[in-house]
């Protein structure tokens, strides 16, 4: 049986928040350099253009690539052979969250409660997801989530009849109701079958895949480049005012679900999308 402290959990937590805030993964790098160079527009190029330059200063200059450095969502696989030591766990989560919000100088957007909207002052609750994994490693992933993007979140509650052709026209109304709202070029992400909760788990979690890597599904990687090559035929473009670049990428996630329904998420990234990854 292995055995880690949760101060070594609370200093990856740390930095990853930082991190996540201040970069974008290289896939993500990769794909707004690419969109420079094929938008069709003049007007979208010249946006494209400064969207790069805007995360080219950030990471030299080591600040946020966006003022919204959004709600950290942290998703933990904890290896079945892994004894944590230390702090309650979700108590370590926040410590983590809480440090690197503070001493990386990065916005607190986290109020107490819906309505009375007290904002907490050092972003804490993040949003925990547990998974319990095979092995004796602890996998951490961190999502800090702007709330432009998140604001355009969709769930549809499909009939097994309205198969992939439902889904496709889902998926492209949630995007067209997005609109310039959520910071074009967007990435997709897409959660389909389990239940109403995992649906959108799935959607926020296809939002951390790597753009590079496709589904092992025949069926739903061919989806994934049809929605892609739809949704960037519809004109939003980049930062909404027109042109051929309105997402990145698009990421579907499945799960069984039950014979009498068809769950469908949808939750859409901005042009940071943002995530860091690390195994203990």
């Amino acid at each position: 049986m292995r055995t880690i402290h949760t101060d070594e959990m609370i200093r990856s937590i740390r930095d990853m928040c930082i991190e996540a805030n201040l970069t974008l993964s290289e896939d993500m790098k990769c794909r707004l350099k690419n969109a420079k160079e094929t938008e069709k527009t003049p007007l979208g190029k010249q946006i494209l253009s400064q969207l790069n330059e805007n995360m080219k200063i950030a990471q030299e200059e080591q600040i946020p690539i966006c003022q919204d450095t959004g709600m950290a969502v942290v998703f933990l696989n904890i290896g079945q052979d892994l004894h944590i030591e230390g702090m309650d766990l979700h108590d370590a989560v926040n410590e983590g969250v809480r440090q690197g919000y503070r001493e990386g100088y990065l916005r607190k957007s986290v109020v107490k409660d819906p309505l009375i909207r007290e904002n907490t002052k050092d972003n804490t609750p993040a949003i925990v997801h547990i998974d319990i994994v095979s092995g004796d490693k602890l996998e951490i992933l961190v999502a800090p989530k702007g709330f432009g993007s998140e604001n355009m979140s969709r769930v549809f509650m499909l009939k097994p009849a309205d198969g992939a052709e439902g889904v496709r026209k889902s998926v492209l109304e949630a995007v067209k109701d997005a609109g310039p709202n959520a910071c074009p070029p967007m990435v997709v992400g897409v959660g389909l079958g389990g239940s109403f909760e995992k649906a959108a788990f799935l959607a926020k979690k296809a939002l951390t895949r790597n753009l590079d890597q496709r589904s092992e599904k025949e069926h739903i990687r061919i989806l994934e480049e049809e929605l892609l090559q739809e949704i960037n035929q519809l004109g939003i473009g980049p930062g909404g005012l027109g042109g051929s670049t309105t997402a990145l990428g698009v990421n579907i996630e499945t799960y069984p679900t039950h014979i009498a329904g068809m769950p469908l998420a949808v939750n859409i990234g901005c042009h940071v999308n943002r995530h860091v990854h690390r195994v203990l």
